[in-house]
Order: C-alpha cells, then structure tokens, then sequence
C-alpha cells in the first residue's frame, strides 16, 4: 500500500488473534498486539519485527471503558491513528444452560460483545476522520447453536447483528465491517476443550475432522487469510457481511 495504516488486533498474543497479527504486518499495516496481558503479546511483537514489520504490544481488558480509550489512544500517538480494528479478543466458560452461573454469562458476554462495542466505538472517530476504515469482527459457527455454549453462542450470534449494524452507520465514512466466523480451529482454547472432556487433542482434532466436508481441522492462518481480505483495498465493495470459515457450508 502506498500510505502505511495502522491496525489493532484484539485477542492478539495467541492463536487465532497472533496468525491474524502476523498477517496483516506481513500486508504492510503497522499492528497493535493488544491482549489482556502485555508481556504476552511481547513474542508476536518481536515475531512482527524480526520479519521487517512494525508492531507494538498493549495490554488492555476490552471490557474495561477506560482502559480500552487509553490503549486506543496510545496506539493512534505511537503507531499512527487505527483505520483497521479485528475484534477477536474472547473467552470461553461453558457450561449447560442449567448449570450456567450469572457470571460466566456476563464474563463471556463482556468480553466478545462490550469489548467489540467498546473498540470500535473507540477507534471509529479515527476511521472516520480518514475517510477509510475496516473492521472486522469474529463470530463463530457456534452463532448457529451449540451445545453448552449458551453464552458463547449469543455472544457470537450478536457479534453478527453488531456487525450489520455497523456496516450500515459507517458506510457512508468509507468504513466496511464484517465477521468471520470460524469453525473448528486448532488453537489453545479448542485444547482446553478437548481436556475438558478427557479426551487427548489428537483424538479431538480427528473427531472435529469427521464432520468437516473438507476432511480437516481449520488453522489459525486459514481465518487470517481471510481477515486479510476483509482489510484489503480490494474488498471495498463488500461490507456488512458475515463468512463462515468452517471447511464446507453452514447453515
């Protein structure tokens, strides 16, 4: 690209979130590593840099109002102001609708829908002051229903309306946002599902396998492929919509 932009990638110091980082430095954009924990997102950095590229770590709770305007704000003095925003920070509890705790619901709810809302309401004034922008939200196809994942489920199926909604605000600034909702990818987090219900990764990763058309679990890099997109110039023409990457069709 001509002009060098700056993106903040949230959930950015592992899995899905650091691929995803990676990605969109390896692209040209200037990336802000934000996770809750920033000595976490140190390795991404270092990783970024030693490719030739230009990054920052930050750590922010993406829940947290004041902290979310104070990490935007540092990355538009030190990198230069956001114009590409990846809501992917989340979590998981899981847990069966009747065995569900109050907090566990607000916990997850937090992170993936005010943490999205919080960020992007955030780093929108930047987009529009340019004229240009792209947000990119992950969802999940777990948006579709899924077992155990009440929370998880709503907050993700939310993430999609959040999304249109957005797409249908900013467009006239320029600004396109979209979702991409992954299915089984190997990451920490489908690992620690796997020991949750005693079961080795390996034999997981096989069992997810078997009901994908494509005969394989997805990547971190699959989903960072197609971020990538979402935040290119070429995709400037397709906003408000939501991709299931999941190695065949979901309904």
């Amino acid at each position: 690209m001509s002009t060098r932009r700056t993106a903040i990638v949230t959930g950015a110091a592992r899995g899905i979130g650091a691929a995803v980082a990676k990605r969109l430095a390896a692209d040209g954009f200037a990336v802000a590593v934000l996770d809750l924990d920033e000595a976490a997102c140190k390795p991404v950095v270092e990783d970024i840099r030693s490719g030739g590229g230009d990054a920052l770590a930050v750590g922010a709770d993406v829940s947290d109002e004041t902290a979310v305007e104070a990490a935007v704000a540092r990355v538009a003095q030190e990198l230069g102001a956001p114009t590409v925003l990846v809501n992917n920070a989340g979590i998981v509890r899981d847990n069966l609708l009747f065995k569900m705790a109050s907090d566990d619901w607000d916990a997850v709810t937090n992170v993936h829908l005010r943490g999205a809302f919080l960020m992007s309401r955030a780093v929108q004034r930047h987009m529009t002051e340019q004229r240009w922008g792209r947000i990119v939200n992950l969802s999940s196809t777990s948006a579709l229903g899924n077992r155990g994942q009440a929370n998880y489920s709503a907050a993700k199926a939310g993430l999609q309306g959040f999304t249109k909604t957005l797409a249908i605000e900013l467009g006239k600034f320029g600004v396109t946002a979209n979702a991409v909702a992954p299915g089984f990818i190997e990451t920490d987090m489908t690992a620690a599902a796997a020991e949750r219900m005693g079961m080795s990764f390996e034999d997981f990763k096989a069992s997810g396998a078997a009901q994908v058309p494509l005969g394989r679990t997805g990547r971190p890099e699959d989903i960072a492929h197609t971020v990538s997109f979402f935040a290119s110039e070429g995709a400037g023409f397709v906003s408000g919509q939501v991709l299931y990457v999941a190695g065949g069709p979901c309904d």
